[in-house]
């Protein structure tokens, strides 16, 4: 395998429905994935996990699974990982242990109504604009219309009121903001050197599986893992390792290289919405009124900002 074969085409041909459709497909599967992960990372906290743990079956199992996919990569072409060093590493900060440490740490401060809204106003704004300056994605003002009516809907989503945001909640929402601009810098970086997003996504898992594992059982150790319900521990393996560790990272990818970083970056905002919904089976929770709106809203912004063009 050659490096040529693992890059994708810079642009779509103007008109591509096929391939808008196809974008916005594999767009609702990452943040239904993203739904589905949040939704049973709260389950597991209430039968006794605690955020590192998550993160730890997330990274060691995503890992393992991919894996043989970098191995392969290896063995066709070792030279497109020596020459692209830098890219590579470059992928692997800013979606890799970083990403998930600020994200789970924000939670220590933050309260979670404002992991609703902060990393994903991120995700949005910073992938438009960065979109917009290294890859010369289009700013129009249908796009930003539709961007702003997304994040009205992650406020109704969310909940969040004027009382949570105290000076500890700050450190928290900076830490969400910051993450959600490491997320969006990754799509640039999968975008501007056209990179395989399965490719991606095993680079990135091994860089977590060899930095953030090994802390974590010298740390933590394994007695917290082992102690709860073997029903929770295999549940959660299957939901944070196998379906978002790599489902996430590979759905996230494939949707940049369909549809640019701009757009891109728009649909992890339905991932609160969606989690409501997800919610009611699972936690017993009834979506309120004004979830069920802001969903509502998030979808119709995102219509309107990813149907937008995009080339100048």
């Amino acid at each position: 395998m050659t490096t040529a074969n693992l890059t994708l085409p810079m642009h779509a041909p103007a008109g591509d429905h096929p391939r808008l459709l196809a974008g916005v497909a594999v767009g609702l599967l990452a943040a239904s994935i993203g739904a589905l992960y949040t939704v049973f990372a709260r389950w597991g906290i209430a039968h006794g996990l605690q955020s590192p743990d998550l993160t730890v079956l997330r990274f060691g199992v995503a890992g393992v699974l991919t894996l043989p996919v970098l191995w392969l990569a290896w063995r066709r072409d070792a030279a497109q990982f020596i020459t692209r060093w830098r890219v590579w590493a470059a992928v692997a900060l800013l979606a890799g242990t970083p990403f998930g440490l600020l994200m789970f740490g924000a939670l220590q401060f933050a309260p979670p109504s404002h992991a609703a809204v902060f990393p994903f106003t991120a995700m949005s704004v910073m992938g438009m604009l960065l979109g917009a300056t290294v890859l010369g994605e289009r700013l129009g003002q249908r796009k930003l219309a539709g961007i702003g009516v997304v994040l009205v809907g992650l406020v109704l989503v969310s909940g969040v009121d004027a009382a949570s945001f105290t000076a500890r909640a700050a450190l928290g929402d900076v830490m969400f903001l910051a993450a959600g601009t490491l997320w969006a810098g990754f799509g640039i970086v999968l975008r501007k050197h056209r990179l395989n997003p399965l490719l991606a996504t095993a680079v990135v898992s091994l860089s977590a599986l060899l930095t953030y594992v090994p802390v974590y059982f010298v740390s933590v150790g394994v007695d917290r893992l082992m102690a709860v319900a073997p029903r929770v521990l295999w549940t959660e393996v299957l939901v944070q390792g196998v379906i978002a560790g790599a489902g996430t990272l590979f759905t996230y990818a494939k949707m940049v290289s369909l549809l640019g970083p701009g757009r891109a970056a728009i649909f992890p905002a339905l991932a609160p919405g969606l989690a409501a919904l997800m919610a009611w089976p699972v936690l017993g929770h009834v979506p309120t009124g004004a979830e069920a709106a802001g969903l509502a809203l998030a979808m119709a912004g995102l219509i309107l900002a990813v149907t937008a063009p995009t080339s100048r």
